[in-house]
């Protein structure tokens, strides 16, 4: 495998043309030789097939983070098969979907998933294996595949290993709550989203349906009234204090702030206008905000609400986890993730344990402080684990993580990073606690 692997590198490295198929020419850096294959399925989502010269009769189903809240195109596939062109330099076939709408919906993003997967063993015949791998709002998506799609008709498995890296593990009724308080917390101190004269809207709805406003008119807002943007010399006194407080009270670093408004503004309205056709999943009724320099007065004035209890269904219908995992199942993430906080895998494993299926779980974590992408021989090393647990039996700890990562690194050139001695603290030590309805 290893040997296959490093062969595969040597192509990686070196560039030069790939054979056109019927995609056309592969997307850039992928080994040399690679088949690649592109098109929509019957409910209009588009998708790309990367099989490697020698490939080791494994698949892989890529499932995307976001949500994306633009209109799905045909190249849409090809940045994430770019990013994590390792899982093709390692000898796996790659298959990714754009999903078949913009914007929220775990279930919808997951049967599109399946669908792929289903062409692919009805175009190339069943592999060895196939694996998931889901990443960001991914990890999600592909965990909800494996809980509704792990079986055929003859309850055989269909999957035979999960991998989740910086995932979005807590469902979407515990991963968001932080985004909640972010959205009140910052018109508190900002009071400029809604701005004054603009109509007034409760914020859990995010943006009203018909808003016209843009993510660069948000930008700006933010940074008038913060000075983000800008060195911090520059920033003015009242700037100064507005950031300091809403990010001591939010827990979240100044890099993100712009991004997580972003998502509590534009996201939120696609969750609750198009996924929950106008019902309130958020609650902030009990929570008790504190870091600020004036607690007592941040919590007497800021804005309330109390979640639609068919609203709280509805999204947990579509994206909470059951912790029922059924195959071996791989996480990794960077415990500085400004994006998807490290706190969530310690809610993933507590469903999981709750569910009886921990024996089927390997957590391991980085001291990176990235999101996005993680170290290359990192990736190398979940799938070279994932190999050995589900052919040989030998379940992966991460010292044996570790010890693949450093053969990997040989190949890929980049360091490792796993910490075998990090235990992440509770989901309510990062986003306030509060009592579902």
């Amino acid at each position: 495998m290893r040997l296959i692997a490093a062969a595969i590198m040597v192509l990686f490295l070196s560039g030069g043309p790939v054979r056109s198929q019927e995609a056309g020419t592969c997307p850039q850096d992928l080994p040399v030789g690679s088949a690649c294959y592109a098109g929509r399925d019957p409910r209009g989502a588009y998708y790309w097939i990367v099989i490697p010269e020698l490939w080791n009769h494994v698949l892989v189903m890529h499932s995307h983070g976001g949500p994306s809240l633009k209109v799905p195109g045909p190249d849409d596939p090809t940045s994430d098969l770019q990013r994590f062109r390792v899982t093709v330099a390692e000898g796996f076939a790659w298959a990714g979907s754009s999903y078949r709408h913009a914007g929220y919906g775990v279930r919808d993003a997951a049967q599109d998933t399946d669908a792929l997967r289903q062409i692919f063993w009805s175009k190339f015949g069943r592999p060895k294996y196939t694996l998931l791998h889901g990443q960001s709002w991914g990890a999600n998506v592909a965990a909800k595949t494996a809980e509704l799609f792990g079986k055929d008709s003859s309850s055989k498995p269909v999957y035979d290993g999960v991998i989740l890296t910086s995932g979005v593990v807590g469902g979407g009724t515990r991963s968001y709550d932080f985004r909640a308080d972010l959205r009140v917390v910052y018109q508190y101190f900002c009071k400029n989203h809604p701005a004054p004269g603009e109509p007034d809207y409760p914020l859990w709805e995010g943006l009203p349906a018909d808003s016209k406003l843009k993510t660069g008119d948000l930008d700006a807002r933010i940074d008038a009234c913060t000075g983000v943007e800008h060195p911090e010399s520059s920033r003015t006194p009242a700037q100064k204090r507005a950031l300091s407080n809403i990010l001591a009270v939010i827990h979240i670093p100044e890099r993100t702030l712009a991004s997580h408004l972003a998502w509590a503004t534009f996201t939120f309205r696609d969750i609750v206008q198009r996924q929950l056709h106008g019902k309130n999943p958020f609650s902030n009724v009990g929570v008790r905000y504190a870091g600020s320099d004036d607690d007592r007065a941040l919590n007497a004035a800021v804005e309330r609400f109390g979640a639609d209890p068919q609203g709280v269904r509805d999204l947990a219908y579509d994206s909470d986890l059951s912790g029922v995992l059924t195959v071996p199942t791989l996480t990794m993430h960077a415990e500085d993730d400004p994006t998807a906080f490290v706190e969530l895998e310690s809610a993933f494993h507590d469903m999981v344990a709750r569910a009886g299926r921990d024996s089927l779980l390997v957590q391991s974590f980085t001291t990176e402080h990235e999101h996005s992408k993680l170290a290359t021989p990192e990736y190398a090393a979940q799938l070279r684990a994932m190999m050995s647990w589900i052919s040989d039996g030998r379940k992966p700890s991460v010292v044996t993580l570790s010890a693949d990562c450093a053969e990997a690194q040989k190949i890929y050139g980049e360091a490792c990073y796993f910490d075998p001695d990090f235990h992440p603290q509770p989901l309510e030590s990062r986003s306030y606690p509060r009592v579902k309805p």
